[in-house]
């Protein structure tokens, strides 16, 4: 009979995943001690928060908007509560509907990221998710102070922010007050400056040396610091990290732009990346035959490294990059482009044609993502201007190109079926897309695309489907149905 062994917390390891700079995977071996003490670090710092009567029945629930399979998630919504004795929710909360009926039910702890918290809104009725409620966590990328303010308000809690890294594991954390407040360091990690950018020491590290991070950072307060941005350029749109590096290398080695300037800029969706090119001739042959013409090439230059949600929204070709008294280009300058309604040169339309697109589940079979209706889109010129709605070719053109987006669709169109479209779709709209993708039924060469548009009405807890339907794809050519 084999005798069990307690586990060697020195020797045990979890591999974890990262997308890295490029957003290729990159394997983090971590030995379970530095788990271990990341947990002891979150309940040393939290546990009074989320305490209660400390009674069995007292114990908060915790449910999430985010994944177990990422780093932040695994923590907080599994490791944590198993070694705290808090049970967790088996599914994420995907809708506001969920929110409130497992949040206000009994006491309650929400671990979620900014990208949920912006969509929050502010729902009626939540009184007693505010009753219940006893801390909200934020962690995967900034949490703007407007929208920690807004969350406040709706769910009775100020977020607490968590800053760190799957590389690092938790260094710091906030409960802002006001914008400019600093990070406090939980209680067993070490700061300094090293070339101006944030060095940590802590258990969560491999070894006991130095990591140097690519945050700028400066002292604040009495053991704390505030953020400056990134020195490598690496940004995080969505929780979606990029590089403007990387993209601007990519756009270079593109016949159509001589140079390039990648920059985060605010748009009524929230932040996205802007860009400024100086075009070749051939991109300016490419201008003449159409504007929308060259940026559907260069988006799709940039497709192969970056996700759809973090492609540039806005772009402004120039003849040449604005440039202060030491012949640079700071980011003032160039963000001045996206301020004004002309400027020198070429100006490529401020109109996405695409809305911004948050995934909330994708497998090999089946995705949901939410789709953001926002008045700037492309689709609502002409259409109408007394009462704008999107047109019915452009719901089906956005289904069929995320669904080639998520699976291995098939390179050839067979044809249409079951479409319908139900409810027009007005601006400032939440769409929900749901996508499954499956054999056909009676073709082994056929692939079926369902798609399902809908919206939730927050007020009778219900879904108002607006458009559905199915297209076949087929591996071999020939196939095309009328």
């Amino acid at each position: 009979m084999c005798k069990r062994q307690p586990l060697n917390l020195s020797t045990a390891r979890l591999r974890l995943y990262t997308s890295g700079s490029q957003g290729r995977p990159e394997a983090i071996d971590k030995r379970l001690e530095q788990l271990t003490s990341e947990i002891d670090a979150l309940q040393e710092a939290f546990g009074p928060l989320l305490a209660g009567s400390g009674m069995e029945n007292h114990r908060p629930t915790v449910w999430a908007t985010v994944s177990h399979q990422h780093i932040y998630g695994l923590l907080f919504l599994v490791l944590w509560p198993l070694v705290a004795g808090r049970p967790f929710g088996l599914r994420r909360l995907l809708y506001r509907e969920d929110l409130a009926a497992c949040l206000g039910a009994r006491a309650s702890v929400l671990v979620s990221s900014p990208a949920h918290l912006k969509r929050l809104g502010n729902p009626p009725h939540w009184s007693e998710v505010r009753q219940h409620l006893r801390g909200v966590f934020s962690s995967g990328g900034p949490l703007p102070f407007e929208v920690s303010r807004s969350a406040a308000m709706v769910l009775g809690q100020t977020p607490v922010e968590v800053f760190g890294s799957s590389e690092t594991g938790g260094i710091a954390w906030r409960q802002c007050a006001s914008a400019e407040d600093s990070w406090q360091l939980f209680s067993d990690v070490q700061w300094r400056l090293h070339n101006g950018c944030l060095a940590v020491c802590s258990p969560r590290l491999p070894d006991a040396a130095w990591w140097s991070t690519s945050d700028r950072a400066e002292p604040a307060g009495l053991h704390g610091f505030r953020l400056l941005g990134r020195v490598d350029r690496i940004v995080k749109i969505e929780e979606k990290r990029v590089s403007l590096n990387a993209m601007e290398q990519q756009l270079l080695k593109t016949p159509w732009v001589q140079e390039a300037k990648a920059l985060v800029i605010d748009t009524p969706i929230g932040a996205r990346v802007g860009v400024v090119a100086v075009l070749t001739p051939a991109g300016r042959e490419q201008v003449q035959r159409g504007q929308r013409i060259l940026l559907d090439l260069l988006r799709t230059t940039l497709t192969s490294g970056v996700e759809a949600v973090a492609l540039p929204r806005r772009w402004r070709f120039v003849d040449a990059l604005p440039v202060n008294a030491q012949g640079k280009s700071p980011e003032a300058l160039l963000r001045a482009l996206f301020t004004v309604q002309s400027c020198a040169g070429m100006a490529a339309p401020d109109r996405p044609e695409m809305p911004a697109v948050q995934w909330l589940e994708r497998s090999k079979t089946e995705a949901l993502a939410t789709l953001d209706i926002h008045s700037d889109l492309t689709v609502f010129e002409g259409h109408f201007e007394a009462a704008p709605i999107v047109p019915g070719v452009a719901l089906l053109d956005w289904a069929l190109a995320l669904g080639r987006q998520c699976f291995a669709v098939p390179p050839w169109f067979v044809r249409l079926e079951v479409l319908k479209f139900v409810r027009p779709v007005q601006p400032d709209t939440v769409l929900y897309l749901a996508l499954q993708f499956k054999p056909h039924l009676t073709n082994a060469a056929w692939r079926s695309l369902s798609f399902r548009l809908y919206a939730h009405d927050a007020a009778t807890a219900s879904q108002h489907e607006h458009a559905s339907g199915r297209a076949i794809w087929s591996h071999e050519p020939g196939a095309i149905h009328v």
